[in-house]
């Protein structure tokens, strides 16, 4: 295994990941109100601690695409 291929592994984690974050921040854009009607049926939870965890969550999995994708993905690049 050489650095291209780490490069084009960490390139291709950082698509997934980051399309996997937009797919999340749509879906609860757009049906917040029928995914909060499914979860509060199964969790004893408010409106705000929903909305609360959902913005906490995406920011969570943000900060994990920069330090685990995103970063050695660049330190890859300057290396090579």
């Amino acid at each position: 295994m050489n650095i291209k291929f780490f490069q084009d592994f960490f390139l291709w984690c950082t698509i997934i990941n980051s399309a996997a974050l937009i797919f999340w921040m749509l879906m609860f854009s757009l049906g917040s109100s029928w995914i909060y009607k499914i979860h509060s049926r199964w969790f004893k939870i408010s409106l705000e601690e929903f909305h609360s965890i959902h913005y906490k969550g995406m920011a969570f999995y943000k900060l994990g695409i920069f330090l685990f994708n995103l970063a050695p993905y660049i330190a890859l690049l300057i290396i090579d």
